[in-house]
């Protein structure tokens, strides 16, 4: 009987610790927290993983290679300027809306298999990076921002790779694969918002 008690205790201690949609705050601040952090919100991966399966799908549709860096680099490097900003203090509206946004146009675009010119499309990832990054230094508190930070670059940058693995891989025998994964993404972009 004592034993069932203990067991029941560990588990509503358990159940009442609070629930953190990354990692736990304190733990914020380590290279291997930016590497997680990511990870932990669908929202991050899906607009991530869609960015590396537009940027296939651009460079399947054109032969152009150019794309298949510039539009990951773009997202990155405003992704980081996104996460300065907010380290800073300076305050971007909108934050949570636009990256629930991200998830669907990413979504669409890549459903839609648009053919945009590199620079328009770097454009539009590096617009929905800004918002990314922002919240990725908003929720860092006062933990150290520079090995958080290269984490959670590197870790993006992986997640690239991985949708322009899988775009590349399904692109050029079943192009209708990767717009599939489009539309599903925008579908759970909308989840995520009214869910």
């Amino acid at each position: 009987m004592l034993k069932r008690l203990s067991i029941a205790a560990s588990m509503s201690v358990t159940a009442a610790a609070p629930a953190f949609a990354h990692l736990d705050p304190t733990a914020h601040g380590s290279f291997m927290a930016g590497i997680s952090h990511p990870l932990f919100g669908a929202d991050h991966i899906l607009a991530m993983v869609a960015v590396g399966l537009w940027a296939s799908q651009i460079v399947v549709n054109s032969g152009n290679r150019r794309p298949l860096w510039i539009v990951p680099a773009a997202f990155v490097g405003t992704m980081a300027l996104g996460f300065l900003a907010a380290v800073a203090g300076i305050g971007l509206p909108f934050v949570e809306p636009a990256i629930l946004a991200s998830v669907v146009a990413l979504g669409l675009l890549v459903a839609m298999a648009a053919r945009l010119p590199t620079a328009a499309s770097a454009a539009v990832v590096a617009i929905f990076a800004l918002f990314h990054g922002h919240a990725h230094g908003g929720e860092l508190g006062t933990a150290g921002a520079l090995q958080f930070g290269l984490g959670f670059v590197v870790s993006t940058a992986l997640l690239h790779a991985a949708g322009i693995a899988l775009g590349l891989g399904i692109g050029r025998f079943a192009p209708w694969a990767a717009r599939l994964a489009g539309g599903l993404t925008a579908l759970a972009g909308l989840s995520l918002a009214f869910g």
